[in-house]
């Protein structure tokens, strides 16, 4: 197994968008819930994706093993009003980290975040921000995040 690093492209997303998918769903289900059934989070994540990959402010880099796409790492920008801890106000927000359950514990994920860090970094970014699922917080812990304790989230 030789693993090879690439950016997402057009050609990938179809495949992207539907590892994602699988992502969401099993992070819900390993926390005891039921996936919901009434979104359509396809057309959705298509929609996104093709805008933000186009304007730059969604980066993704995929770990290949051949045509196959065993892992996916993801980060979007944004700017909100610059603080101390961030004065250029630039975040990123890490989502779509996801391996293959096959190649799990191979240093794929940290690979993968090594580069869309490096994206943020080019970005101007002063901080990265992740909701992590309990099974990725081990790899952003080592990492070097921190606990927020004051994030707070409301749904609309």
């Amino acid at each position: 197994m030789e693993i090879k690093y690439k950016k997402l492209t057009e050609a990938e997303l179809e495949t992207f968008v539907n590892m994602r998918i699988n992502q969401l769903t099993e992070e819900y289900t390993s926390e005891g819930r039921e996936a919901p059934k009434d979104v359509d989070l396809k057309s959705a994540l298509f929609d996104y994706y093709h805008k933000h990959m186009a304007d730059g402010t969604f980066v993704s880099w995929l770990a290949m093993d051949g045509d196959r796409i065993v892992g996916t790492s993801g980060m979007s920008f944004v700017e909100k009003p610059p603080y101390f801890s961030c004065p250029s106000g630039k975040l990123g927000l890490l989502s779509s980290m996801f391996t293959d359950p096959e190649y799990r514990r191979r240093g794929i994920a940290k690979e993968l975040l090594d580069r869309v860090i490096a994206e943020a970094r080019s970005y101007g970014c002063g901080s990265v921000h992740i909701t992590a699922s309990n099974m990725g917080v081990k790899l952003y812990t080592a990492y070097g995040f921190k606990h927020n304790g004051n994030f707070m989230m409301y749904n609309m």
